[in-house]
């Protein structure tokens, strides 16, 4: 089903390429139906690209969303323009009295430093808040992830060895629960870390369930157990090139960096990824999408006065 963006969007076209269905505002405000509204609180460093990483990932479910792109307004994105920006994000302030059906809170290159230090934490802080009572459901992802257990639960990340780097094996826990249906018993997804959060401490909190670990990558899904609160460690978002392109950056910046593990073929970085992680990506979301926000949501959205 559409997604539904703005009409000059620049990532617009990449979709209707992949003939991905979007719907331009004009022809939504056609459409006798109300479409979910989710929030993405963007705050990579290439804002675009996790944009389409994102929308590919929220079409393959069987509704009608709206997606609308949110920053703070305590840091300035020094690897997005200005103008798209102010031409397609808006600031948190200016939709906190709003109600919506889910949320994403995406990851951020800023995971060495202890979160206190982060330019934006007081207001990530309030937005994470918010979430509680102005959202059926957050999807929180990498960073965002350690955010949301650290600001929820006291639980706080631990800094690994060696950058976890590369694509990985998990296996499924509590396969009953609706978030991982559909699932392979094993199933991979990239990670891209040099933290990370100990299972045990998040076995000691019991509102909390994990739902996919792996033996080198630790843990991967965790959720609260209303459904309310989802924590996605790795970035099963990432496109075929998302790794190869960090793993260049580093290397060509004289940086520490191995070659990422699982993910060229022969390890060999002059030859095409494949792509392993895509069909559970998708389950991931569209069963987010689905069971925790549409089948939990309101169908009327209020908003604060």
């Amino acid at each position: 089903m559409p997604i539904r963006v703005q009409n000059d969007l620049p990532v617009r076209e990449i979709l209707e390429r992949e003939n991905i269905f979007v719907m331009d505002e004009s022809r939504a405000m056609s459409q006798d139906i109300r479409p979910l509204k989710i929030g993405l609180l963007n705050l990579m460093p290439l804002k675009e690209d996790t944009e389409l990483q994102i929308l590919r990932s929220l079409s393959n479910t069987p509704l009608q969303i709206d997606v609308v792109f949110v920053t703070v307004s305590s840091h300035e994105s020094k690897n997005t323009s200005t103008s798209h920006i102010n031409k397609f994000y808006v600031p948190f302030k200016d939709i906190k009295k709003q109600r919506f059906d889910g949320f994403i809170i995406t990851g951020a290159p800023v995971e060495q430093m202890p979160f206190e230090e982060v330019d934006y934490w007081e207001e990530l802080k309030q937005i994470m808040e918010w979430t509680k009572t102005h959202v059926t459901s957050t999807m929180h992802l990498c960073w965002g992830a350690q955010a949301g257990l650290y600001y929820h639960y006291g639980i706080d990340k631990v800094p690994l060895d060696a950058k976890m780097f590369g694509v990985f094996p998990h296996r499924v826990q509590n396969r009953k629960t609706p978030l991982v249906r559909g699932f392979d018993d094993v199933f991979y997804a990239p990670h891209s870390r040099h933290t990370t959060i100990p299972a045990e401490e998040i076995r000691k909190v019991e509102d909390l369930v994990i739902l996919a670990e792996s033996e080198e990558a630790g843990v991967f899904l965790v959720m609260s157990k209303d459904g309310r609160q989802i924590y996605v460690m790795g970035h099963p978002e990432y496109d075929r090139v998302t790794l190869h392109n960090e793993y260049m950056r580093d290397k060509n910046k004289g940086l520490p960096i191995a070659v990422p593990k699982n993910y060229y073929p022969n390890d060999n970085c002059e030859e095409k990824p494949l792509l392993i992680w895509r069909s559970n990506a998708n389950n991931l979301y569209t069963n987010w999408a689905n069971y925790y926000v549409y089948q939990e949501t309101d169908y009327i959205l209020k908003d604060d006065e």
